[in-house]
């Protein structure tokens, strides 16, 4: 019985972490690297920790989201998407918020170790990454949970956070962090990667639009409407690829750099499905389709300009 309990317990952990959602969370770490040795510049501890911390952070909004959600209602017994370990029963608001607590503590010792081996003694650069970092670790907590008012996930501002901290600040902080240099350049591929991780909250919600709406999450594809949802989806992807197609042409890059547009097609292909169906199971799908592409549009791009 114990026994079972436990396995109960590891499992209900494991739903909450949400694994399938780690990936994603590693695409801006992997471009920021790939981005950083085709300048010549290249530590593995410092991709190493930023992963570390990138999981981190990612199972500390995830737990902060069952959390909240299951605070404020806004999971019922309609919800498409994956079951949810507070409001199911499997794990009590007060084991949840010591999880995130926890969780907190790992993000922040991984990021603290991370931002000593990238500048060693340099405190200006240390202070500054701390304050995003710390910015970071709000913005995941507070996407669902909030304080002291509406989380800024209900109120439509889900996808300005996607974009900045899986985008700009993911791939162009980490490239930092091995260069200790800026260049204009990179923000073009770290734009697009913010939107395509932008994109795939976006199916998340096309697809949850009808429950959020009824549970008061007033997600962005609540606010804009199903249609302009998807008009707004394709904006994304199109820019994305716009922008890569720039990028890769003004750099110019190494013919293997091109591969990362071989994602275009699985990417308007889930794009097609928001336009042809509500079915939940087919959205979750597209879903999981649009955040491998995501994913790939990272490494492949990544493994392209290390080659060069």
């Amino acid at each position: 019985m114990e026994q079972f309990v436990k396995q109960r317990q590891s499992h209900a952990w494991l739903l909450a972490a949400r694994p399938r959602t780690l990936p994603l969370a590693c695409a801006s770490i992997l471009l920021g690297t790939g981005l950083a040795a085709n300048a010549q510049a290249f530590n593995p501890a410092v991709l190493l920790l930023a992963l570390l911390t990138a999981i981190a952070l990612q199972i500390l909004s995830n737990l902060a989201n069952d959390y909240g959600d299951a605070a404020t209602g806004a999971d019922d017994h309609a919800r498409i998407g994956p079951v949810r370990a507070v409001s199911s029963g499997l794990l009590s608001p007060g084991a949840m918020r010591k999880g995130m607590v926890i969780t907190a503590i790992a993000a922040a010792l991984f990021g603290l170790l991370l931002l000593l081996t990238a500048f060693g003694n340099q405190w200006g650069h240390i202070l500054t990454f701390l304050l995003l970092g710390a910015a970071s670790l709000l913005a995941a907590v507070t996407y669902t949970v909030g304080l002291g008012g509406t989380p800024y996930g209900y109120r439509g501002l889900g996808d300005i956070a996607v974009f900045l901290f899986f985008g700009l600040l993911g791939v162009i902080g980490t490239y930092y962090l091995h260069t200790q240099q800026l260049s204009g350049l990179p923000f073009l591929p770290a734009v697009s990667c913010g939107l395509l991780a932008t994109a795939v909250l976006n199916v998340n919600n096309v697809r949850d639009i009808e429950s959020d709406a009824r549970n008061g999450k007033i997600t962005l594809a609540v606010r804009l409407g199903r249609a302009n949802a998807i008009r707004y989806h394709w904006s994304l992807l199109g820019l994305a690829l716009l922008l890569t197609l720039i990028y890769l042409v003004v750099l110019p890059a190494p013919l293997a750099g091109w591969g990362c547009l071989l994602v275009a097609k699985p990417l308007i292909d889930a794009a097609r499905a928001l336009n042809r169906t509500h079915d939940g199971a087919t959205l979750t799908g597209m879903l999981k389709k649009t955040a491998i592409s995501t994913l790939l549009y990272s490494v492949l791009l990544s493994i392209g300009l290390a080659l060069f």
